[in-house]
């Protein structure tokens, strides 16, 4: 730059006058703000960059126009353009929100301070007016508000839980439906009233809510299960989860609580507990009892074998034998209680031959017959009729009826069985002409427990179980069980209906040749010395070499100079339980060696044990002597070498 040439031209004008210039400058150049005048009566005086953009005008466009034609119909008809510049000529400076209108109709969000402009003498002016686009404020503010709506909405409508918040100290903020349905308190009634009112006595001497809200604040969220009360007193069992709510800063502003009335599934936790404490001891019970009932029943197949039985001697045998079997019945129908109650009844189904089933379970319960001079009748098809069924289960059905008949029915009297196929179902009929039914009988007769009085013998009218569990096993196999009766002294008809569909499955039926049973060695290791040597005693009149060990150590060493074919194995021994005993028979022999178990224990459960363990049969005390025989004549006879 050259020295002595001047840097501006000198500006002569007042400082005043270019002050205002550059204000206006200013004015003009704000893009985000709609900055104008308003003559008194409100129109349009000046207009800036910002005004241009915001309302969609040019100041040619809007200069010399009332300011009404920013709002909506609605707002000036209601006159209130006119009550802003009111308020801001009284006030001095008035502001608002609300919506606007664009030169193009579209409404906008709009943030409005109006300043009354007046003179040194106080005289008014004008105004001054500075809009602010507030639109994407507001979009936000209106989606937080329809969000929280929506879940305030969806809170209160809640019933099946209990959600309110607490403040930091454990007052009660807000209450929903649920909570009010859970806990019988209106929100009035709770609303400031500290959370402990929800505990019991002991929870709130112990501290309990104070440590809830302690763990809550500490990690963010405490969950808990236990006792609360409701309004009227009544305890019930919730489930508690308290969650921290802080707001940005990181300031505790309360809990939210919610919680879940678990009653119903808390009692049903306690029932299946207790079913299954029920079932373990039922089955334990039963054990106990087989135990004794497995010599009795030895000794009455001993007598039986005998032919030098003198003739009093003779019906003692069968007395004990009807008795014998009765109390095994019992047993087994007290292992049934549980399985009804827990519906854990399962079958194991096949194509049997339902008239075969028939057959034998008339059998086994024909000695209950004799004894009381009762002729039976039995009706059934010449051909088989298949179904698909578990043998077990429906002979226990079928037995249940006929005892029941049979229990039912004086000395001397009929019971007639009959079978008949009805299109794509079998039909079973039990029908004796005992005490019959009282006319509200016929379905009252199927509850569990359940006893009609009996018109003689009352001590043989049983516990109530087996009518129960045969419609169950019925139903079961897709069947149904009824009962009806001419009333008092006419009576009873059980009539069992079976799917049986036309062209079955074939029946493989078991082969009438029975193979030789005599000449295995037959091993019986059993704690209970009389089990073991009356069941010696009868596999010995039934042509068997049997020996018996007391103890699982004495059954394996006698094992080694033994020999057997077969080990009759009881499985609670005290020095080593038959699971043990059977793992170290398969380790010392060859494989050809069968080990049965023999036991008290006879649940699904139990036989499921046994056959998962190395056992190769399970027999349940007192054992059925066919079905032993049975089992000894398939063993091959071992090399005694």
């Amino acid at each position: 730059m050259a020295i002595g040439q001047p840097t501006s031209v000198p500006d002569h004008r007042p400082i005043s006058e270019i002050g205002d210039e550059r204000f206006r400058l200013l004015v003009d150049s704000v893009q985000d703000y709609a900055i104008f005048m308003l003559d008194p009566d409100g129109t349009v005086r000046t207009w800036n960059a910002g005004a241009e953009r915001l309302k969609g005008y040019t100041a040619r466009e809007i200069i010399g126009q009332h300011f009404e034609v920013f709002y909506p119909d609605e707002a000036v008809a209601r006159g209130w353009p006119a009550e802003e510049l009111r308020r801001a000529t009284s006030l001095g400076r008035f502001e608002d929100e609300g919506w606007r209108i664009r030169k193009d109709g579209q409404r906008f969000w709009a943030s409005v301070i109006i300043t009354a402009l007046r003179d040194g003498a106080g005289r008014l002016q004008g105004f001054a007016k500075v809009t602010r686009d507030l639109s994407e404020r507001r979009r936000h503010e209106e989606e937080l508000r329809q969000s929280e709506a929506q879940l305030r909405l969806l809170v209160d409508a809640v019933d099946d839980c209990a959600i309110f918040m607490l403040s930091p100290t454990g007052e009660v903020l807000t209450w929903n439906a649920g909570a009010e349905r859970i806990k019988g308190y209106a929100a009035a009634d709770v609303i400031g009233h500290h959370f402990t009112m929800f505990f019991t006595a002991e929870d709130i001497a112990a501290g309990l809510p104070e440590r809830e809200l302690l763990l809550a604040r500490r990690t963010g969220r405490a969950q808990a299960e236990g006792r609360r009360v409701r309004k009227d007193g009544q305890v019930f069992w919730a489930n508690v989860t308290i969650t921290r709510v802080l707001d940005a800063d990181g300031t505790l502003r309360g809990f939210a609580k919610v919680t879940r009335d678990l009653s119903e599934q808390h009692r049903w936790a306690e029932l299946e507990k207790s079913s299954r404490r029920m079932e373990e001891f039922l089955a334990t019970l039963a054990h106990e009892l087989r135990n004794p009932l497995a010599p009795l029943r030895n000794a009455v197949e001993i007598m039986a074998l005998r032919d030098d039985l003198p003739p009093d001697m003779a019906d003692m045998r069968h007395l004990i034998g009807r008795q014998t079997q009765h109390l095994t019945r019992l047993v087994d129908d007290l292992l049934d209680v549980a399985r009804i109650t827990t519906g854990r009844i399962s079958l194991v189904k096949a194509w049997v031959d339902v008239c075969e089933v028939i057959r034998s379970s008339v059998e086994s319960v024909r000695p209950q017959m004799n004894g009381k001079h009762q002729t039976l009748e039995l009706t059934l098809p010449e051909q088989p009729v298949g179904i698909l069924g578990d043998t077990v289960r429906l002979a226990q059905a079928i037995q249940n009826l006929l005892t029941n008949a049979t229990r039912y029915t004086p000395d001397g009297g009929r019971i007639r069985v009959a079978g008949l196929r009805q299109g794509t179902a079998f039909q079973v009929t039990v029908t004796d002409n005992g005490i019959g039914l009282l006319p509200d009988a016929s379905e009252r007769i199927f509850r569990l427990f359940s006893r009609e009085p009996v018109a003689r013998h009352p001590e043989d009218s049983g516990l109530g179980i087996g009518l129960s569990l045969a419609r169950r096993i019925v139903e079961l196999h897709g069947g149904n069980l009824t009962a009806s009766s001419g009333g008092p002294g006419q009576g009873t008809t059980f009539s069992m209906l079976l799917p049986a569909p036309a062209g079955s499955a074939p029946i493989a039926l078991a082969p009438e040749t029975r193979s030789e049973t005599s000449g295995r060695r037959v091993l019986v290791i059993d704690d209970n010395r009389d089990s073991t040597d009356s069941m010696v005693e009868v596999l010995s009149l039934l042509g068997h070499d049997a020996r018996g060990a007391y103890s699982g150590a004495d059954g394996l060493t006698l094992a080694g100079t033994f020999r057997p074919d077969v080990v009759l194995l009881d499985l609670n021994m005290p020095d080593m339980n038959g699971f043990d005993v059977a793992k170290q028979l398969r380790t010392r022999f060859d494989a050809g060696l069968l080990v049965v178990a023999m036991t008290g224990y006879g649940r699904q459960a139990d036989r499921q044990a046994t056959l998962v363990t190395g056992f190769d049969e399970h027999l349940t005390k007192p054992v059925a002597f066919e079905q032993l025989e049975a089992l000894l004549a398939s063993v091959p006879r071992r090399d005694t070498a």
